[in-house]
């Protein structure tokens, strides 16, 4: 699920099943397996430069293993091809947690710590999007994140656990508004994310009231909103030793020593 800064209410902002998403179908690339629908500023020349949005759609559910409840509800499976994908991702960042982490035993040596998006990366948005038919809306977020726990991407809260077990201070920077602070906070303590999420674990964007140490104040764009505070993160005592996010605007900026990628063909966040 979006927030201010990775969820637009225009086009432009949040680019819905990107162009190069569905040119990747047609041609028959592995976008799923890049993980990221990508931004295409190219224009057709023909209708047949453009598969059809259904067909688009059909293939997403079919990565994310859809599943349908008696209810009506949408769900991805943990034996689809995005289950084993993040399972793939995860089981690298263990490998390289387990190494990074035993290295900040030393007296005198900054904290370390993990940085991790919420949409995506740690709470799984796919119900939402069905929902919606993959068409974001400030209002439908808000009442999705009001009554609704997002579960969490498969086996993330897990690995959040562990890290924290063998020392890492661990963060969440979202693009999410501060209205939906307390719905945030309820869903990823419900779905198993056993590490602190006061304020000062927790960040969120706030528009209204933007901190000191982010000079673009309110105009922020995601790269500069997230970059500014794992900076300001650092400037706390902390060494992040990693930086997991589904976009490419969560994990640019600096101030991280290794990012993970998390898969998400449903959106592209600039």
């Amino acid at each position: 699920m979006p927030r201010p800064a990775r969820f637009r209410p225009a086009l432009s902002r949040r680019a819905r099943l990107g162009a190069a998403t569905v040119a990747a179908l047609v041609t028959g690339t592995a976008v799923f397996g890049v993980g990221q629908a990508t931004a295409e500023h190219s224009i057709p020349r023909t209708d047949k430069e453009i598969p059809n949005l259904t067909q688009v759609q059909d293939k997403i559910k079919a990565y994310y293993g859809d599943t349908v409840t008696a209810d009506g509800e949408h769900y991805a499976s943990p034996r689809s091809n995005y289950a084993h994908q993040v399972r793939g991702i995860e089981t690298k960042a263990h490998g390289y947690l387990s190494k990074a982490l035993a290295g900040h035993g030393r007296a005198g040596k900054a904290k370390p710590a993990i940085v991790l998006d919420i949409d995506d990366t740690t709470l799984l948005t796919y119900n939402y999007e069905l929902q919606v038919g993959f068409h974001f809306t400030e209002e439908s977020q808000d009442k999705y994140l009001a009554h609704t726990d997002m579960d969490p991407v498969f086996g993330m809260n897990r690995l959040v656990n562990w890290a924290h077990d063998k020392g890492a201070e661990v963060f969440f920077l979202t693009g999410r508004k501060e209205a939906q602070r307390d719905w945030s906070v309820r869903n990823l303590k419900n779905v198993g994310y056993g590490v602190p999420l006061d304020r000062r674990h927790v960040y969120l964007k706030d528009k209204e009231h933007p901190p000191p140490y982010l000079p673009c104040g309110s105009t922020c764009s995601t790269i500069e909103y997230k970059s500014g505070t794992r900076k300001h993160i650092e400037s706390l005592g902390y060494d992040i030793v990693a930086n997991f996010g589904d976009q490419y605007s969560d994990l640019r900026g600096g101030a991280g020593n290794r990012t993970f990628k998390m898969p998400n063909p449903m959106y592209y966040l600039p």
